[in-house]
């Protein structure tokens, strides 16, 4: 008798069990918002960066950016994608910068998760990876944030290229060195294919100026922590200016060491490196040595609603300082979310990646940034914007507007902006017609 009731309650207990939802189950048993009984389930999002070495924050900043939106949707009740809910987890893996590694870390994101996506922010490795990201049945988007054109020219329908492309930035950089009175330019640049053409673009552009390149001294940033060589052979042609870049940590090594040298001119970074987060993760906040510096506009004088916002809640939530990595990544994300949703499904691929152009224009009233679409090649349309440090105070940003094909669609563009008088027309013939 005593058995019998002790079974009777296991029962109970069982069936009570089971009743609250608590049993295994592969899906998650969090109910969607709209009272369905079918659960809530998960996409997987890739990401291979730098997470380690000299260009490891460089990775990590990008990486923060992905992480803080899929939080952020996540938190708010995930997607919608034909009447199922859906959250995001994000996956991680180390590449180094290493073209190789990153390959077999897209190979295991796919065969593992089964991601759709996989975000990458060094065009060394995301050259090989757009070599295998159309194979057939392991289909995936290549996130990519690269500035270099050179993607825009490879025909892959399954990208999305992230920030401006580098012809936005040096061109803006050129036109406010151009005012500074600088005429002699020498390059000490990233080694790698992202460095090796901005190095070959920018001499070809501050020689159509009428300028001179008098020196090209590449170095590997991602390796090298003594640029002493380099800078001594470049500063010896006498440069008005040194353009210089590559992450921003050992880039700001470079700008120490050149004025350890003695050197007392001005600097254009490439849009890799920034300003803002020189001066406060590499010099204490001070712009000191960072007198007639021109690069990408300071994070804190991004003129949309949302940047501040965004800022607050970055800087509070990973303790470091909050860059356009960051913010470019983060509304990437936002987009790649959106266009699961506009195209009703979280596994074709090809419908995703041609579901983003319904997903825009992104306004500085809900996103940090504002874009105002996607060309044929890839590209989001975001301005490349530009700032200089003078008299120790960084002056009032440029955004140069580079597809618009004439000034109507420029004037177009510019009444949606937030700053309208920030705004510069800079039509890039690449571009205008993508």
């Amino acid at each position: 008798m005593k058995l019998k009731k002790m079974v009777l309650i296991s029962s109970l207990i069982l069936v009570a069990y089971l009743a609250t939802g608590c049993g295994g189950s592969n899906e998650s048993s969090k109910a969607p918002d709209n009272g369905s009984q079918e659960p809530v389930k998960e996409i997987v999002i890739g990401y291979t960066g730098p997470l380690s070495g000299p260009a490891a924050q460089y990775g990590q900043d990008c990486l923060n950016g992905v992480d803080m939106a899929v939080n952020n949707i996540n938190e708010a009740g995930g997607i919608d994608v034909s009447g199922q809910k859906y959250n995001f987890k994000l996956e991680k893996l180390d590449d180094m910068a290493d073209p190789t590694q990153a390959v077999n870390n897209a190979r295991r994101l796919k065969d593992q998760y089964k991601t759709p996506a996989i975000f990458n922010p060094v065009f060394t490795t995301i050259a090989p990876m757009l070599e295998i990201n159309r194979e057939p049945g392991n289909e995936f988007i290549m996130m990519a944030y690269t500035g270099t054109p050179a993607i825009d020219d490879l025909n892959n329908d399954l990208t999305v290229t992230i920030p401006p492309p580098f012809t936005a930035y040096f061109r803006g950089f050129s036109d406010i060195a151009w005012e500074q009175g600088w005429r002699n330019a020498a390059m000490v640049i990233t080694i790698g294919a992202y460095g090796d053409e901005w190095r070959q673009a920018f001499k070809k552009y501050w020689e159509h100026l009428g300028g001179k390149v008098t020196a090209d001294q590449p170095a590997n940033y991602y390796t090298e922590t003594d640029f002493s060589s380099q800078l001594t052979a470049a500063l010896s042609t006498k440069p008005d200016v040194l353009v210089i870049g590559g992450p921003s940590a050992p880039t700001g090594l470079v700008i120490e060491q050149a004025r350890t040298l003695g050197y007392r001119g001005g600097f254009i970074l490439i849009d890799q490196a920034k300003m803002d987060s020189i001066v406060d993760d590499v010099f204490g906040g001070k712009t000191d040595l960072m007198e007639g510096t021109i690069g990408v506009v300071a994070v804190a004088d991004i003129p949309t609603q949302m940047a501040a916002t965004f800022n607050t809640d970055y800087t509070e939530k990973y303790k470091v300082h909050n860059t356009w990595e960051a913010i470019h990544n983060y509304c990437a994300m936002y987009a790649l979310a959106q266009a699961m949703v506009e195209a009703g499904t979280v596994e074709d691929v090809k419908a995703i990646r041609a579901a983003f152009p319904k997903v825009f224009p992104f306004t500085g009233d809900k996103y940090p940034a504002e874009y105002f679409g996607i060309n044929s090649a890839g590209r989001l349309l975001a301005p490349g914007a530009a700032q200089l440090i003078k008299d120790g105070k960084y002056v009032e940003p440029r955004n140069y507007v580079y597809w618009p094909k004439d000034e109507d669609e420029f004037n177009q563009v510019k009444e949606k902006m937030a700053a309208p008088n920030q705004a510069r027309y800079m039509p890039l013939e690449d571009y205008i017609n993508k």
